[in-house]
C-alpha cells in the first residue's frame, strides 16, 4: 500500500477513502420495495459466504438512507441504515437503489419531491460524478433521472412505466424489453424482482463470473436476460385507446393479424401516422405491437393448455414450432418449453 504522502490527495482525505472502501452502497428510502432490498442483501450475504471456499475476496457493504436510523420499507418492514455522509468524499464503492415501492407516475413525482429523497438524487449525482458506479431497478430508475444521469443512455426499468421515463428525459433510450442494461458506469434493470438479476450483474462485473453463477446455482436463480415473456400487452396502452383498442383487435384477428397497412386503414389513419403513436405510447413499432400481443397468447398457452408447441405456433399465426422457437428465442431469450413444466413440451 503505497503512503499517504505520495497520493494526490490530502491525509484526511486518503485516511476517509480507506475507512470507506465498501464494495456496495445500498441506499433505501421510505416505502422501498421490501423484496428488493431483501434480495439485495441476501444474494450479498450469500456472495460472502461463497466467496472463501472460491477463493475470493468477500464482499463488503453497507445500508445508508437520508438521515439514518430505522426506515419503513414496504408491507411493513424496516431496516436498520446509517446516514448518508453530509459530505461526499470519493468512494469506491458502487451505489444500489432498490426499486421504490412506487408503480404509478403521479406517485413518483410526489415520492422523488419529498425532502429526503432530494437528500439522496443529490448525493448519487455527486457520487456519478466522481466516476462512481451507479445502479438501479424499477421505479428507482426515476430517482437516477432525477439526479441528470440517463440523458443519453441506454436504460431500463418496469415495462409499464417505460412510456413515462422516456417522456421525463426524450433522449436516453428506455429498452423496456431489457430485463439489465449497462451503460458505463450505470446499471439499470426492470420490474422489482429483476433486482436478482441486476445483483448478479454487479456481482459478475465486480467479483466475476464465477461467485456469480455460485450464487445464482445456490439460491436457484435463473438469469434472465428480458422482461419481453412478462409484457402484458393490454397494460402496454397506459390508458392510451387508441393502443387498446388496437390491442383487442389484434387479439380477435388471432390466428390471423391483421397487417400495419390494413390497422391503419381500419384506424382512419396512415401507416406513419399509426407507427408515431404506437411508438408514443409504447416505445414499440407497429409490428412489434402485433409481435407482443402474439407471443403473449403464445406463453398463456404454452403455461395453460398441454396444446403441442406446433399446435401453439398454429393457434397464434406462425408458420410452424420452429417460428415460433425462433422469435421466441430472439425475444425472449428461451425456448416455448422453458415456460412449460418438465414433460408437457413437444
Amino acid at each position: 500500500m503505497p503512503s499517504a504522502a505520495r497520493l494526490p490527495v490530502s491525509k484526511k482525505t486518503y485516511l476517509g477513502l480507506f475507512q470507506t472502501m465498501t464494495d456496495f452502497t445500498i441506499v433505501v428510502l421510505p416505502g422501498t420495495f421490501a423484496t428488493s432490498v431483501a434480495a439485495t442483501l441476501d444474494i450479498l450475504r450469500a456472495a460472502s459466504v461463497l466467496a472463501p471456499r472460491l477463493k475470493l475476496a468477500s464482499p463488503t457493504w453497507r445500508v445508508v438512507s437520508a438521515s439514518g436510523g430505522t426506515v419503513p420499507l414496504s408491507a411493513g418492514m424496516h431496516l436498520e441504515t446509517k446516514a448518508l455522509p453530509k459530505r461526499h468524499h470519493l468512494d469506491m464503492a458502487t451505489w444500489i437503489v432498490p426499486g421504490l415501492g412506487i408503480d404509478d407516475a403521479d406517485g413518483l413525482a410526489a415520492g422523488l419531491a419529498r425532502e429526503d429523497a432530494l437528500r439522496v438524487i443529490q448525493a448519487v449525482a455527486a457520487h456519478a460524478a466522481r466516476d462512481g458506479r451507479v445502479a438501479a431497478s424499477c421505479s428507482a430508475v426515476f430517482l437516477l433521472q432525477a439526479a441528470g444521469l440517463l440523458s443519453g443512455r441506454r436504460v431500463t426499468t418496469s415495462w409499464w412505466l417505460a412510456t413515462e421515463l422516456r417522456k421525463l428525459e426524450p433522449s436516453c433510450i428506455v429498452d423496456s424489453d431489457r430485463m439489465v442494461c449497462t451503460d458505463g458506469l450505470l446499471s439499470t434493470a426492470g420490474a422489482a424482482f429483476a433486482q436478482t438479476d441486476l445483483m448478479l450483474h454487479l456481482l459478475r462485473v465486480r467479483f466475476g463470473v464465477a461467485l456469480a453463477e455460485a450464487v445464482g446455482r445456490v439460491l436457484l436463480i435463473d438469469g434472465r436476460q428480458a422482461q419481453a415473456p412478462f409484457i402484458v400487452p393490454t397494460m402496454l396502452s397506459n390508458g392510451d385507446e387508441l393502443i387498446t383498442r388496437l390491442v383487442m383487435r389484434i387479439e380477435s384477428a388471432l390466428p390471423n393479424p391483421p397487417s400495419v397497412e390494413t390497422l391503419a386503414q381500419e384506424f382512419a389513419m396512415s401507416q406513419r401516422t399509426l407507427s408515431r403513436r404506437v411508438r408514443e405510447a409504447t416505445g414499440k413499432s407497429t409490428m412489434a405491437l402485433v409481435h407482443c400481443v402474439r407471443m403473449n397468447r403464445a406463453r398463456m398457452l404454452i403455461e395453460s393448455s398441454k396444446m403441442t408447441i406446433e399446435a401453439v405456433a398454429e393457434q397464434v399465426g406462425y408458420g410452424g414450432a420452429t417460428a415460433l422457437r425462433r422469435l421466441m428465442r430472439k425475444v425472449a431469450g428461451a425456448n416455448p418449453s422453458h415456460y412449460r413444466a418438465s414433460g408437457l413440451a413437444s
